[in-house]
């Protein structure tokens, strides 16, 4: 796990490797320098568009564009794409069940600095709410070049969520799936499940756990909606204990669909690991993520309690 990369630098790679093999347009609202469509708005000026700070507007040109018959890939922060846009994304791009891809980079806590205003922690809750919507939060940039490129291969309604801070390759070598789990490493006493940054983390939970002779199974959960149930009750079943990693709020995020399909299918001892219900704030951040345990420590501690409630 040693390069790192941030998966917004992905995103915006990939829309310009893709570019002549998919026909699609790009959109952004004054943030490319941010979002890294930049690297698009240099290579194809003619299929780039500006909307200015204007998240409404850029969702609802994205969906016209859709409409007509383009594929639009419209980006901002996660904060403002899901959140000021989230009525045109619903009404203008969700209900039509139109074409639009929503690239929606600095999600989570670790954008740092910027504070709790920026920091969107309720963006999966909130695209989990509409029909037709896929979800996917990829682990790395090896992940969140291949989400980019299933998305232009898939017809509908998509939001990816990317972030700032750069994090450590973990899912190279094995291949992604839309819909699809992925089991980073086997084990038989409990099961992390974990998406987006956290899935670092949870590796190293494992191993920490490992030498402490318990057997910590992880799965990367890439595509939250729709959900891969399959793998999650085989989990449940085969491990007898459940424990979710997630740099979102748990209220409407990961561990509440993942609660939903172990609650309905195989009931057993299950924690969350995520932001608590809280905002957050600003600073650096390593000491935010161990401020809201947002750690490999943490997912550890969380695995050994969930062993002792089976």
């Amino acid at each position: 796990m040693a390069d790192k990369i941030a998966t917004r630098e992905a995103y915006g790679s990939a829309l310009v490797e893709f570019a002549d093999k998919y026909d699609y347009v790009v959109l952004d609202a004054d943030l490319a320098e941010a979002t890294k469509t930049i690297k698009f708005k240099k290579a194809y000026p003619d299929r780039f568009f500006d909307c200015g700070i204007a998240e409404g507007n850029m969702i609802s040109v994205a969906a016209g564009l859709a409409a007509a018959g383009k594929m639009a890939f419209a980006s901002s922060f996660a904060m403002f794409a899901a959140g000021r846009a989230f009525e045109q994304v619903r009404n203008s791009v969700g209900y039509p069940h139109l074409n639009v891809k929503i690239g929606a980079t600095h999600a989570g806590i670790t954008v740092g600095e910027d504070g709790a205003t920026h920091q969107c922690l309720e963006d999966i809750a909130l695209m989990r709410t509409i029909p037709g919507m896929t979800i996917i939060n990829p682990a790395d940039a090896v992940e969140a070049r291949a989400a980019v490129e299933a998305s232009m291969q898939t017809y509908g309604p998509f939001y990816m969520r990317f972030g700032r801070y750069a994090c450590p390759i973990v899912t190279e070598g094995y291949k992604f799936e839309l819909g699809k789990g992925m089991m980073l490493r086997d084990g038989k006493d409990v099961t992390i499940v974990a998406t987006g940054y956290m899935v670092h983390l949870a590796l190293e939970a494992a191993e920490a756990l490992a030498a402490e002779g318990i057997d910590a199974r992880v799965v990367n959960i890439h595509t939250i909606k729709p959900l891969d149930a399959e793998i999650i009750i085989k989990a449940a079943k085969e491990t007898g204990a459940i424990v979710t990693a997630e740099e979102h709020n748990i209220i409407g995020g990961l561990g509440a669909a993942v609660a939903e399909v172990v609650c309905e299918n195989c009931p057993v001892p299950m924690l969350r690991v995520g932001v608590e219900d809280k905002f957050g704030k600003s600073g650096k951040v390593q000491p935010i993520l161990e401020e809201y345990g947002l750690t490999a420590q943490n997912i550890a501690d969380k695995a050994r309690k969930a062993v002792k409630m089976k």
